[in-house]
């Protein structure tokens, strides 16, 4: 059964979301997140998504009293990303509750970085952010653009202990036109081994059914919930 992992994006603490990660296109939803991560929870949803904005664009964690927030009020598996960027900070997002820790663009700029906090805290505990457009690695928000293949770059870090990869096609995200399942095939094809989380372009609940038959290990959905595309009632009743 897939796992469905709701996300909730932070900006000035409060839950908002982008579109093709673009700052200039923010839409504030709901300014406590702790309600929305308990709706998720009541709703028998058991992991969350958890992405600093703010932290990914100052490349340092700046919400991570949230992070706590929610960690200590709820149940909830997190998974933690934006601004992890060096060991200081990837000790305060297990400090401050993460199960998991997501890192991107620091797995493309710091490789060795990267491979020291797999090494450090082993392949259950790190998650491979491999953001890709037209199957080339995109990072910084997906500000910057790579000629590195996506399937290389997983490829790479799955030899050095790599278990969990998030990968969002971002020319999807947003956008609620279904995710990039041909990506997540290829992915699936290659790397058998691999926890595959998707992420990007799930406008309704088919989209999640599908993912499922193709035994993807998880799905990030942000804005068809936020947009009522997705209802907490259908993923409570999948849940069962």
């Amino acid at each position: 059964m897939i796992q469905i992992i709701p996300a909730i994006d932070l900006i000035d603490g409060k839950c908002v979301r982008l579109t093709q990660g673009d700052y200039s296109q923010k839409k504030t939803y709901n300014e406590n997140p702790l309600e929305v991560a308990k709706s998720f929870e009541d709703a028998g949803i058991t992991r969350l998504h958890l992405v600093d904005l703010d932290g990914a664009k100052q490349k340092r964690i700046i919400n991570h009293k949230v992070l706590e927030l929610i960690a200590t009020k709820t149940n909830l598996h997190i998974d933690f990303g934006g601004g992890v960027q060096s060991d200081e900070m990837i000790e305060l997002a297990f400090n401050s509750g993460a199960k998991q820790v997501t890192g991107g663009s620091v797995a493309v700029k710091n490789p060795a970085l990267f491979e020291g906090w797999l090494q450090t805290y082993g392949g259950e505990k790190i998650i491979l952010g491999a953001d890709a457009r037209d199957e080339k690695i995109a990072i910084s928000g997906w500000e910057e653009a790579t000629t590195k293949s996506v399937y290389e770059f997983v490829g790479e870090y799955i030899k050095k202990g790599a278990k969990y990869a998030i990968s969002t096609d971002v020319a999807k995200d947003g956008l609620l036109q279904g995710p990039s399942f041909d990506l997540y095939q290829n992915l699936q094809d290659q790397f058998a081994d691999l926890q595959i989380i998707a992420s990007g372009g799930v406008a309704e609940f088919e989209d999640i059914v599908k993912l499922n038959d193709m035994n993807i290990f998880g799905v990030i959905v942000g804005k068809a919930i936020y947009e009522g595309r997705v209802t907490l009632k259908q993923l409570a009743e999948f849940n069962r």
